[in-house]
């Protein structure tokens, strides 16, 4: 497998924008829950968030959380009761506010991403990943978020 890096472009651009970021990282720091230097952690956030990938190795990686916790060598990584904890952040919060409209309209778990990438699962039966860079209002793929809704439509393989 190729290495896994980011792009730096894109790790810049979410730097310059990421004004919300680093008032809510001031804001828990202030509460005490943040013990890291607050322009390391935005740094590391930004560089997370614009890992390059193609969709065979996005789709690969998020099968972990498909196999509950379980790696495709069958290594136990994460706990059955972690991964159905990360299942469930991704279910409701995976796709900013747009998160009670992609779990009603697709019904899988997943996480889109600000080049316009979306990794998704099934639990116990498939992870996939799209990617489309054009981003609709919301900040999620807008033909990523279409293309998911009509695999579980056309499969019925929605979790609902």
């Amino acid at each position: 497998m190729p290495d896994i890096n980011f792009d730096r472009f894109v790790a810049k651009s979410e730097r310059e924008v990421a004004y919300r970021n680093l008032a809510m990282l001031n804001f828990m720091k202030d509460f005490g829950n943040i013990h890291n230097d607050i322009t390391e952690l935005i740094e590391f956030y930004c560089a997370a968030c614009s890992i390059r990938m193609s969709c065979d190795e996005l789709a690969r990686t998020f099968a972990l959380f498909m196999n509950h916790g379980r790696l495709e060598n069958g290594e136990q990584v994460l706990s059955v009761r972690r991964a159905k904890r990360i299942n469930a952040l991704m279910l409701t919060c995976g796709f900013y506010d747009e998160s009670g409209e992609f779990a009603f309209r697709v019904g899988l778990p997943g996480k889109s991403g600000v080049g316009g990438g979306i990794a998704a699962v099934n639990p116990g039966k498939y992870s996939v990943a799209v990617w489309s860079p054009p981003l609709n209002p919301k900040g999620n793929s807008a033909a990523g978020c279409l293309a998911l809704e009509l695999l579980t439509d056309l499969t019925g393989t929605s979790i609902f």
